[in-house]
């Protein structure tokens, strides 16, 4: 069979297992959803492809397109963050295929073919086709235009090619997030000029457009990466099996003293330090804390005002509380079934899972003091932003894990975030407080008195959160015992 053939018969086996899945209707209609969104944004994109030049001529009559060049680094670095966080990777079930006579290089080729045709991808060309259109009747070489229309959308291409290969290899992941740091911090301290690196690349683009070869090298060498790494493991005794290994006690005599509470965190706290999956989630909210960077330092114009420093507080210091915690009590789906046959109660449960996220908010609250070196009115912002997060996201956090029904395959190096059962009207709902809600008590607070007192405003009622905290949480048990068994539904495998 041609590679063709078999390529079309891939995406046919796909199709019948989209029809013939038990929750096609579901499916179904996220798809829907996601099709409504995707022509949102076609249409958000044709109308800033047309006017984004427009735009720049007002701003830099001098130098538009410079000014296009200049900017444009801030988009290709959203569109990377996005991607990582947002894009699901392409999933091919490969285990049955890997038994029989397919070459293995074609089941990598059409996984990456999947993540080709995401929307991350092909959304872009309502961006770049006006784009295109107008700077073509602008007073600019044709030739040079297209070079440059060309290697933006190689460059942005390649990003999904480097999301594919960071979600799966740790030392990728790694050098970018080290490479954003550097940039961050080269830029705060006035190391180098972004926009002016920006500027010179892109303008290299249409000055010299030989320069489309080099953005043409950087997406085959991304492409050749990810296609070598996927294929040296597509052996089933490689990825697929299950690797014996010694097991280590770790007996965290510290936490005897919290009695049945301390017992889930213990289990919390191993399988963080144990578990590929858990310490993933860790490490991205990590990663959180250098999100305050794109705020605080005035990286991007649009993003001046206090209230998205409210916003980067919220994120900075609660990295772990929405990568780890927006997944309770998924973590524990493996054996939820069993645990609620045991003589344990959801109070303990809930308040273990509701000190191992004030803990690490604290902790990331501490790690973020360098914030301090741009002023306190920065500082304050994260602390505010910690104080709701310890008093009132945790508890929202623990309320939507009632309705978050997502098992959680802890062997398995596949992405928790995406999966369709994570998604649903009331964690949507649950979700909005967590981000617009302390916008607006700053918003208040600033209106009736200033900058200063909308924080305090915040940090106030946030303390009258922590102190009511027994009797929320005492409230938010009685949902998890009402939607108790439909969690255990949800968490039993499927045959």
């Amino acid at each position: 069979m041609s590679p063709i053939k078999l390529l079309a018969q891939f995406f046919h086996l796909e199709r019948k297992d989209f029809l013939r899945s038990p929750s096609f209707d579901t499916s179904l209609v996220i798809l829907i959803l996601m099709g409504l969104g995707a022509l949102y944004f076609a249409v958000v994109f044709v109308g800033l492809g047309i006017g984004i030049y427009f735009i720049a001529e007002e701003v830099a009559p001098q130098n538009p397109f410079g000014w296009i060049n200049q900017g444009l680094w801030v988009f290709w670095l959203a569109d990377l963050i996005f991607r990582y966080m947002g894009q699901k990777m392409p999933i091919t079930k490969i285990k049955p295929l890997l038994s029989m006579p397919i070459s293995k290089s074609n089941i990598v080729v059409f996984s990456m073919l999947k993540s080709v045709v995401s929307p991350f991808n092909w959304l872009y060309l309502f961006l770049w086709i006006p784009l295109y259109i107008v700077l073509l009747q602008q007073d600019l070489d044709p030739l040079g235009v297209t070079t440059w229309i060309l290697g933006v959308s190689v460059l942005f291409l390649a990003n999904n090619f480097l999301n594919l290969w960071a979600n799966n290899s740790q030392w990728v992941f790694a050098l970018a997030v080290g490479a954003l740091i550097a940039a961050g911090v080269g830029k705060y301290f006035e190391l180098f000029d972004l926009k002016a690196f920006s500027g010179g690349l892109f303008e290299a683009l249409y000055q010299t457009p030989a320069t489309l070869l080099a953005a043409m090298a950087w997406l085959a060498f991304l492409v050749w990466g990810s296609y070598r790494f996927f294929l040296a493991g597509m052996f089933l005794d490689d990825r697929f099996s299950v690797k014996a290994e010694v097991a280590r006690t770790t007996k965290m005599a510290w936490l005897d003293s919290m009695g049945r509470m301390g017992i889930f965190l213990k289990n919390d706290l191993r399988l963080i330090t144990r578990n590929k999956r858990a310490k993933m989630a860790v490490l991205s909210g990590i990663f959180f804390l250098f999100y305050g960077l794109l705020f605080f330092t005035n990286a991007l114009e649009v993003y001046e005002g206090a209230y998205w420093k409210v916003f980067a507080g919220i994120f900075v210091t609660g990295g772990f509380l929405f990568s780890f915690g927006g997944f309770v009590p998924s973590w524990d789906s493996s054996y939820y079934p069993l645990m609620m046959t045991q003589k344990i109660t959801y109070a303990d449960y809930l308040k273990a899972k509701w000190w191992l996220i004030v803990w690490a908010t604290l902790a990331s609250t501490v790690l973020a003091s360098f914030y301090a070196l741009m002023g306190w009115e920065v500082y304050l912002a994260v602390l505010a932003g910690a104080a709701y997060n310890v008093g009132i996201n945790a508890h929202l956090v623990l309320l939507g894990g009632a309705f978050v029904k997502t098992p959680i395959d802890l062997t398995s190096a596949k992405k928790a975030f995406g999966d369709k059962q994570a998604v649903n009207l009331k964690t949507m709902l649950i979700a909005l407080p967590k981000i617009a809600l302390p916008m607006g008590i700053y918003a208040l607070g600033q209106w009736i008195w200033d900058a200063q007192g909308g924080y305090l405003l915040l940090i106030g009622l946030s303390l009258l959160g922590f102190g009511l905290r027994n009797p929320v949480l005492r409230w938010i048990e009685r949902i998890y015992k009402k939607e108790k068994y439909d969690t255990i539904q949800a968490y039993k495998p499927k045959s």
